[in-house]
C-alpha cells in the first residue's frame, strides 16, 4: 500500500509511504527516503495499540533530525578511523570530526531509494550508489527488503554488489522504546547474547582490543535493567553511556542475539540476526530530536541495536568476524528479524 506523503523531499518529488499490516493487526510503516522505518504499531492484550518506535510526527520531520531515526544506513554504518580505508590507501569523506559516521555526509540514509516491489506484507527498495559515492571505490547496487509477518515479526534482508573491491555493512538505524514512548528507556531490561564488546575513545573509535563483559557494567548476558550498571565503566563515561559494539556469540538460528523488555513487563522485542555484532546505544545524544507525540526527545528515551559488522572493521583485518570487504562477483546478504510480543 502506497500513500503519497504531501511534503516533498530534496530532490522536490514526494516523500512515498508504504504500510505493511499483518493478521493480528500489526502495522508497520516506512518511506522510501532513506529506506526509512517510521512506525510500528502493536496491538496489546489489553485491547490498546503500543507505538514501539521513536519516529517524528511528520515524514518531512525526518529530513530534520540528525539521529537516523529508523533509517538505513550505508555503504558502511558506524565509524571509520580518520575516513580511511587503510589497506586501499583511500579517504572517505569525513562527517564526524576527522572520521566518518554512517557512511558520510551523504550517505543512504539521505538518498531516495527506489520501489522495487511492494505487497500488503512486503516493500523492497533499491539504491545504486557511483564510484566514489562518499569516497568508496566502485559502483554499488544494494537492496533492502521489509517483511511482516504474522508472529509479528518484521524481518529485514539487505543485499548488495559491487564492482570493484569496498567494504559494506548495512543496518537499520531504529530506536525503540516499548513503554509507547513513556519514561526513561534505561528502564528497559536487555539481554545480549556476547561475551566481549569493543572499548571506544570518546568520538567512538576503538581504542582497545575486543574486552571482555565479566565483571563490568557491559555484561548483559542475562537480563538486567539498563540503568543498574550505567555509568559503571570508565568506557562508558568517555560516550555518556553506552554506544559499543557487542560481538555477538556462536549460536543457532533459533537463539536471539538480544532481548529488550519494557519497563512494564507487556511488551518484549527479540533480535534474531546474521551479523557479527550488534551496536547497542542507549540515545546518549538523543535530546533535541524532533518527536512524533511531543515537541522533541529526551536523551536516552530510544534504545538502538544495530546489527552490523564492528565499527572501523575495513582496518582491523585481526577482528574475529567475516572480511567486510565485498568482492565483485560475490553477494553482501545480511538478514535481521525484529520479533515484537506482546504479553
Amino acid at each position: 500500500m502506497l500513500n503519497e506523503a504531501t511534503s516533498l523531499a530534496p530532490d522536490g518529488q514526494p516523500l512515498r509511504i508504504t504500510a505493511l499490516r499483518n493478521g493480528k493487526g500489526m502495522v508497520a510503516t516506512f518511506m522510501d527516503w532513506g529506506a526509512t522505518w517510521l512506525s510500528a504499531r502493536v496491538p496489546m492484550k489489553d485491547g490498546s495499540v503500543r507505538e514501539a518506535l521513536l519516529g517524528c510526527a511528520t515524514p518531512a520531520d525526518y529530513l530534520k533530525q540528525t539521529a537516523y531515526l529508523g533509517a538505513t544506513v550505508g555503504r558502511y554504518a558506524n565509524r571509520i578511523a580518520s575516513a580511511r580505508l587503510n589497506k586501499a590507501d583511500i579517504f572517505l569523506a569525513a562527517n564526524q570530526g576527522a572520521h566518518q559516521l554512517h557512511g558520510g555526509p551523504e550517505g543512504f540514509d539521505k538518498r531516495r531509494w527506489q520501489i522495487v516491489r511492494q505487497n500488503e506484507n512486503s516493500v523492497i527498495y533499491r539504491i545504486d550508489s557511483p564510484d566514489g559515492d562518499q569516497g568508496y571505490p566502485g559502483n554499488l547496487i544494494a537492496q533492502v527488503e521489509y517483511r511482516l509477518d504474522d508472529n509479528n515479526c518484521l524481518s529485514i534482508n539487505w543485499e548488495a554488489q559491487v564492482d570493484r573491491s569496498c567494504p559494506v555493512n548495512l543496518t537499520n538505524h531504529a530506536y525503540f522504546n516499548l513503554d509507547a514512548h513513556h519514561g526513561d528507556a534505561r528502564q528497559h531490561r536487555l539481554q545480549l547474547s556476547a561475551d566481549r564488546y569493543l572499548p571506544v575513545d570518546s568520538e567512538g573509535i576503538p581504542r582497545a582490543p575486543l574486552q571482555t563483559v565479566e565483571n563490568s557494567g557491559f555484561d548483559f548476558r542475562q537480563p538486567k535493567s539498563i540503568s543498574r550498571d550505567f555509568l559503571q565503566d570508565e568506557d562508558q563515561r568517555l560516550v555518556q553511556g553506552y554506544d559499543h559494539a557487542f560481538l555477538l556469540n556462536e549460536r543457532d538460528a533459533a537463539q536471539p542475539a538480544a532481548q529488550l523488555w519494557s519497563a512494564d513487563g507487556k511488551l518484549k522485542l527479540t533480535v534474531h540476526t546474521s551479523a557479527p555484532a550488534l551496536q547497542f546505544y542507549s540515545g546518549n545524544y538523543l535530546a533535541g530530536t524532533p518527536a512524533r507525540d511531543q515537541e522533541s526527545y529526551t536523551a536516552f528515551q530510544g534504545i538502538a541495536l544495530e546489527s552490523e559488522f564492528l565499527p572501523d572493521s575495513p582496518n582491523h583485518p585481526e577482528w574475529p568476524q567475516p572480511d567486510c570487504w565485498l568482492q565483485p562477483g560475490e553477494t553482501y546478504h545480511s538478514v535481521t528479524r525484529y520479533t515484537l510480543t506482546a504479553e
